[in-house]
């Protein structure tokens, strides 16, 4: 089934100018880049993206990370994207990442993790509705899809 997925590469990563070999790692297996945008998230959006920990006692350590210097949002389109995107990224725990996901490769904290990536079509649905508007989505057709899908 082909879904729509959120995927964010945090402060860290544009920090560490990984913006290139972790997109490369979608579009190589076959996904397609159909949104991005270098953006401050501030604090509002911060909010409401980890709305679900609000009450939580690391929340404000995510939203001071998440808008301490620009990230790099998209959305990425394909076959059962969503699970195959949790499986490029990689445990949410680098030290348990396996090696050759983002994570496992490029992060060593939870809390300096690079990436996020929606667990869900739902929360696909929601957080791309927080970062993007509808003209900003461009689905379109590439070229090799008929050698990526039978």
């Amino acid at each position: 089934m082909i879904e729509k997925s959120f995927v964010m590469m945090k402060p860290d990563a544009v920090s560490r100018r990984l913006i290139g070999k972790i997109m490369s790692r979608f579009e190589e297996k076959g996904l397609q880049l159909i949104a991005v945008k270098l953006l401050q998230v501030d604090e509002e959006l911060a909010s409401q993206h980890y709305g679900e920990h609000k009450d939580k006692p690391f929340f404000s350590g995510l939203v001071d990370y998440i808008t301490s210097s620009p990230s790099l949002a998209m959305v990425i389109k394909g076959d059962d994207c969503i699970s195959v995107i949790r499986k490029i990224v990689g445990a949410t725990n680098p030290k348990e990442a396996d090696l050759g996901t983002i994570r496992g490769d490029f992060a060593m904290d939870t809390g300096r993790n690079i990436i996020h990536a929606s667990d869900s079509p739902s929360s696909a649905e929601r957080e791309i509705n927080l970062f993007f508007n509808s003209n900003e989505i461009f689905d379109y057709e590439i070229s090799d899809q008929g050698w990526i899908y039978e």
